[in-house]
């Protein structure tokens, strides 16, 4: 973290996220898009189990959910770096 980053206050993943996207002035849109990528990155790691926190996720994660973004949904791959932006 770099200093002068406030301390987030919010305990949520969410809100955390939020409070990150406000306190580094970035667009409405561009919220929205992280908070749904962050949304779409935990939901389908827990689709066959218990949902896990990002934080106990590591680059495995990531790796096979970008995998699955670029095979099985044919997303672009700036849409792929969109979501890795996001901090999934």
């Amino acid at each position: 973290m770099k200093p002068g980053t406030p301390v987030l206050r919010p305990t949520r993943l969410l809100d955390q996220l939020r409070e990150r996207i406000y306190y580094l002035h970035y667009s409405l849109s561009t919220e929205k898009a992280y908070l749904h990528w962050v949304r779409f990155f935990v939901r389908w790691h827990g689709r066959n189990s218990e949902m896990r926190h990002p934080r106990d996720m590591g680059a495995a994660e990531v790796e096979a959910f970008l995998n699955m973004l670029a095979n099985e949904r044919k997303v672009s791959a700036s849409s792929t770096l969109d979501s890795l932006a996001s901090g999934c």
